[in-house]
């Protein structure tokens, strides 16, 4: 589980494209990392379009916005295409970077226990660190973007 003060890695995983995400990349920038559970579920796409709504904001706060879900890159392509998102989504299709932030583990839906992703936002600074986390509890989806500006 990742906390507030520690490191980030810096390589986060492969996007839409297939394409290495480094976070020396997004340098001198605060990153929005937020893990979700599913492209296209209402939950998530309602999280996803209050980051979009509010990009231009979060951009000129300095932040710049990465979502990752265990989702594949295809179904991340639909969900950005979809949604028109405006920023990258990390296909963690082999679990590494849910487990190494700790948001993957057993959730009950109906009464039902299976696994999955926690909703969970973690803002990294401009030197890599953790300095902030949106627990699955305090994620207000629908406003998400406000939320993080706070």
């Amino acid at each position: 589980m990742m906390n507030v003060g520690d490191k980030a890695p810096e390589v986060l995983g492969l996007n839409e494209n297939g394409e290495e995400v480094r976070l020396s990349v997004y340098k001198g920038k605060k990153v929005v990392l937020y893990f979700y559970p599913k492209d296209n579920t209402s939950g998530c796409t309602a999280q996803a379009c209050s980051l979009r709504d509010g990009y231009e904001d979060l951009r000129k706060a300095g932040y710049e916005v990465i979502g990752v879900s265990v989702d594949s890159a295809a179904s991340h392509q639909k969900f950005i295409a979809k949604n028109n998102l405006p920023f990258t989504l990390i296909a963690d299709t082999d679990k590494k970077l849910v487990e190494q932030f700790g948001v993957w583990g057993e959730k009950k839906m109906y009464g039902r226990a299976y696994m999955g992703t926690f909703r969970t936002t973690f803002i990294i600074n401009e030197e890599g660190i953790i300095e902030r986390i949106i627990t699955p509890k305090e994620v207000k989806t629908k406003e998400h973007a406000q939320q993080i500006l706070k």
